[in-house]
C-alpha cells in the first residue's frame, strides 16, 4: 500500500484549484515524439488511420516490484493484440503525478489513464478531469458482479463506479509467533480486541522488545476507527454531500486514542515514528511483538523475519462488533477531453487488468489484493497461499467486512492534511496530552481545511 503525507501548502494549492502527486524523465521528449512517430504521407500515398495503433499514456506511481509487475503486465497486453499500444510511463509520487496531472487535466494533452491514491478520489470526481467509468461499464454491458464488492464500494458514489481498482490493501495486525510462545501465549490466536491487545502487549514486553506498535500514520486510525462502525466526517462520511465537520473525535476516535495512550503509558508501545521502514525494521529484529501494517507488506515480513510470522485481522473495541476495513492503495482515472478512441483503448487495457490470470500474477508480485476474486481460483495462487497461509488472512478480513457508510470510506478533499492532523495528535499523545484535547484539535484543523475547501468549489 503506497500513501504518502502532503505539505499544508501543496494541499492548499489543490484546495484553491477546484478541490484538493520524481520527474517523468521522458515527458520533455514526449511531444516530439509523438509528432515524429506519425507516419509520413505523400501525394499518391494514403495511410489508413484504422490501420494505425492507437497509443495511448498511463500514468503511474509504482516503483521497484510493484512498477516491474506492471511494465510486464502492459507488455502482456500490448503483446496479445494489435488494435492498441499502452504506453506506462513513472511519475514519481503520487503527490507529484496529480500535480502533474492539474496542469494538463480535461485537456487532449492529459494521459488517457492516470493512477491516484485513493484520498484523491473526491478530488478527481469533482476535478472535470474524468470521464466516469460507469459510462463505459454501460456502454459496453461489463459484469461489474465479477470484481470485488467491498473494494469497488469504496469508488463507488450514488452507484456509480467513478475509477477502476487497481492496487487495493487494507490494515492487518502482524505478529511474531515465536514470541508468543515465549509469553506464554497461543500462537495461533491473535488477540482480537483493543483490551486483548493491551493484555498481551504487557505479556510480550520484555527487555528492548515492546508489546505493540503502531506507525505513527492517519490511515490506521481511520481503519480503527471505521471496524467499530464509526464515521469519519457528517455527510454520511462525505457521500451524500461535501462533508464540513469532522466525527473522529467522537468516542470511536476516542476508544482508539485511550487504546494506545494506555500502552504507551504502561511502556508495552513502541513508537517508531513515521517511517514504514523503520517500525517493518524494529519488527524483524525482534523490537516490536505486534504491530499494524498494510497488506502489500505481509511478504515483507515474511521473508524479512527471521522467526515465525502470524497475520490476523485488527482489532477493535471490545463493546462493538467488528465492522472490518475499509480500502486502501489507488485506482486508475479515464481522462475526459481526450479522443474518443483513445478512451477506447484505456478501456480494453483496464477490462484486461481484471482478468483473473492478470491479477493472480499482480497479486503475487506485490501482495496488494486480486480485484476479481477467480484469481484466487489460480493454481499459482493457490500454491502460494499452501507455502503462505498468511495471504489468505489478508483477504479473508476484506471479504468478512460488513458494508456500510464506515467501511466504504470518507470522501473528503482534503484527506492528505486530515491525515496530518491526526499524526500530530498522535505524536502529542504519546508526549502526554490528553485523548480528547488532542483529538478535538485535530478535527478543528480538519473542519478548517473542509470549509475553505467547499468555498473555493462553490
Amino acid at each position: 500500500m503506497k500513501m504518502l503525507k502532503l505539505s499544508f501548502v501543496w494541499i492548499l494549492i489543490l484546495s484553491l484549484a477546484v478541490l484538493a502527486a520524481c520527474t517523468n524523465s521522458d515527458s520533455s521528449t514526449k511531444d516530439d515524439e509523438t509528432e515524429t512517430s506519425k507516419p509520413a504521407t505523400s501525394e499518391g500515398t494514403e495511410t489508413k488511420e484504422s490501420d494505425e495503433k492507437v497509443s495511448i499514456e498511463f500514468w503511474h506511481a509504482m516503483s521497484g516490484s510493484g512498477q516491474e509487475s506492471l511494465d510486464s503486465i502492459v507488455k502482456g497486453f500490448n503483446d496479445s493484440q494489435d488494435k492498441y499500444e499502452v504506453v506506462a510511463e513513472f511519475q514519481g509520487t503520487y503527490e507529484e503525478s496529480l500535480t502533474k496531472l492539474r496542469g494538463v487535466g480535461g485537456t487532449k494533452d492529459a494521459p488517457a489513464i492516470t493512477q491516484v491514491f485513493e484520498v484523491g478520489t473526491k478530488y478527481m470526481i469533482d476535478s472535470g478531469y474524468i470521464e466516469p467509468m460507469q459510462s463505459f461499464i454501460d456502454k459496453d454491458n461489463y459484469d461489474l458482479s465479477q470484481l470485488e464488492e467491498n473494494i469497488l464500494n469504496y469508488y463507488k458514489v450514488d452507484g456509480e463506479l467513478y475509477s477502476m481498482p487497481f492496487n487495493s490493501s487494507t490494515p492487518v495486525m502482524i505478529y511474531n509467533k515465536d514470541a508468543f510462545k515465549e509469553a506464554g501465549l497461543d500462537p495461533e490466536k491473535a488477540p482480537e480486541t483493543f483490551s486483548e491487545v493491551i493484555d498481551a502487549a504487557a505479556k510480550l514486553k520484555k527487555g528492548e522488545m515492546y508489546g505493540f506498535s503502531m506507525l505513527t500514520y492517519g490511515w490506521f486510525f481511520e481503519q480503527l476507527v471505521a471496524t467499530q462502525g464509526g464515521l469519519y466526517v457528517n455527510e454520511d462520511n462525505g457521500r451524500s454531500g461535501d462533508a464540513t465537520e469532522a466525527l473522529f473525535n467522537g468516542p470511536e476516535g476516542l476508544n482508539v486514542f485511550n487504546f494506545l495512550d494506555t500502552m504507551n503509558k504502561a511502556g508495552s508501545f513502541g513508537n517508531f515514528g513515521t517511517n514504514w521502514d523503520d517500525i517493518r525494521a524494529a519488527f524483524a529484529s525482534g523490537k516490536v511483538a505486534m504491530y499494524m501494517d498494510s497488506s502489500a507488506g505481509v511478504a515483507g515480513a515474511i521473508t524479512n523475519a527471521p522467526f515465525d510470522v502470524g497475520v490476523a485481522y485488527i482489532p477493535h473495541a471490545d463493546e462493538v462488533k467488528r465492522n472490518g476495513v475499509v480500502i486502501g492503495g489507488a485506482s486508475l482515472w479515464m481522462s475526459k477531453g481526450i479522443a474518443e478512441k483513445e478512451q477506447e483503448a484505456a478501456w480494453e487495457f483496464m477490462k484486461y487488468m481484471t482478468t483473473p490470470e492478470v491479477q493472480a500474477k499482480w497479486h503475487l508480485d506485490t501482495g496488494y489484493f486480486a480485484i476479481n476474486p477467480k484469481a484466487y481460483d489460480e493454481e499459482n495462487v493457490k500454491e502460494k497461499w499452501a507455502e503462505f497461509p498468511q495471504y489468505k488472512v489478508t483477504v479473508d478480513q476484506l471479504q468478512d467486512t460488513v458494508p456500510g457508510l464506515a467501511t466504504q470510506g470518507a470522501l473528503i478533499s482534503v484527506f492528505p492534511e486530515s491525515r496530518q492532523q491526526i499524526v500530530t495528535a498522535l505524536e502529542d499523545l504519546y508526549q502526554g496530552k490528553d485523548s480528547q484535547e488532542v483529538l478535538d484539535k485535530a478535527a478543528e484543523g480538519t473542519n478548517r481545511a473542509m470549509e475553505i475547501a467547499n468555498k473555493t468549489k462553490k
